[in-house]
């Protein structure tokens, strides 16, 4: 049996591939919910609650995502300042 909050990382990375969106799907993570086994392995966990956790981490990975390209695009930004030859 694996750990509610694997289920909820690997819903929240196989949405983000499957569809490319940030706003979680209801039906998408229902059907989830059912067929991956969460309803079977944790029958006290309600479809609701499993969506509001796979909500969060859906956010954090864009969230995370979002910094590491404003980062990539800081460092660039700097290293073309950098090279850019002095006219005299």
């Amino acid at each position: 049996m694996r750990k509610l909050t694997d289920y909820v990382e690997i819903a929240a990375t196989e949405y983000l591939q499957e569809t490319g969106k940030y706003e979680l799907d209801s039906v998408w993570i229902a059907e989830f919910f059912q067929d991956c086994g969460v309803q079977d392995d944790y029958p006290k966990q309600g479809l609701v609650d499993f969506f509001a956790l796979v909500k969060k981490s859906l956010i954090r990975k864009i969230e995370s995502a979002e910094k590491l390209a404003r980062l990539q695009l800081d460092k660039s930004n700097r290293s073309t300042k950098l090279r850019k030859p002095n006219k005299t």
